[in-house]
């Protein structure tokens, strides 16, 4: 039996009107972005660790539980943050 010729398929290429201009490239994140970000990690497991260590008498003795919202708060910030790097 006779093999079957083979068809290659054109490359598409959009028009010009389509093609994405070099102005709405997206910018590269700034430097102070990553370096915040972890940061706040930082801060929030040193924060919760100092809590647990202690049982609760600093960071602050008063807020009580309200330090376990400080330091995951703290990174959720950093996640919030971390959601805008490129």
């Amino acid at each position: 039996m006779p093999k079957s010729t083979v068809r290659k398929k054109k490359v598409y290429t959009p028009p010009a009107e389509v093609r994405p201009v070099e102005a709405t490239r997206r910018k590269p994140s700034p430097s102070w972005l990553p370096v915040s970000a972890v940061a706040l990690i930082v801060f929030g497991i040193a924060w919760l660790v100092v809590f647990y260590i202690t049982t609760g008498d600093y960071p602050v003795a008063a807020w009580g539980y309200l330090n376990l919202v400080v330091g995951f708060g703290a990174m959720v910030g950093s996640l919030a943050i971390l959601s805008r790097w490129r």
